[in-house]
């Protein structure tokens, strides 16, 4: 089974460098402790969809040789009221551009990555076995 690492460091305040193999990207809190110096987790979930739904679909429609120029996909989520905020919907809005581009073949590029393709979408949609470990460092 493929396995994906990421790791999240504190810089200060609600701001973390959060780093996958050698990329990087800063997450921050717009209020509070925070100084919105970048998106919070839940907009990078949103993100994540986003690109992971995108790849699938730019993917699809480069196999049907659709003449796409432009794709861009926007997600906007609803969050519960209450902690731990989850969200309750997702919308994602696929914008497709190109001249001769078949809506039919756009559709089932969807359905096939909400269906079968996207692994941010699955994990969303079904249970996932989270399992913690604590380590201390530097004990007195």
């Amino acid at each position: 089974m493929p396995v994906k690492t990421a790791t999240t460091t504190w810089l200060g305040g609600l701001t973390f460098d959060a780093q996958a193999r050698q990329h990087h990207i800063m997450l921050d809190s717009p209020g509070g402790e925070g100084n919105d110096r970048g998106p919070s987790p839940v907009e990078v979930t949103l993100m994540g969809l986003a690109a992971c739904t995108a790849m699938d679909v730019v993917s699809i429609l480069r196999k049907k040789r659709q003449p796409f120029t432009k794709l861009a996909v926007s997600a906007e989520g609803v969050q519960a009221d209450e902690h731990p905020h989850r969200f309750l919907s997702v919308t994602l809005t696929y914008e497709v551009g190109g001249e001769g581009v078949d809506r039919k073949a756009v559709e089932r590029a969807v359905e096939l990555s909400e269906e079968k393709y996207c692994s941010v979408s699955a994990s969303l949609q079904q249970p996932t076995e989270i399992v913690t470990q604590v380590v201390l460092t530097d004990e007195a």
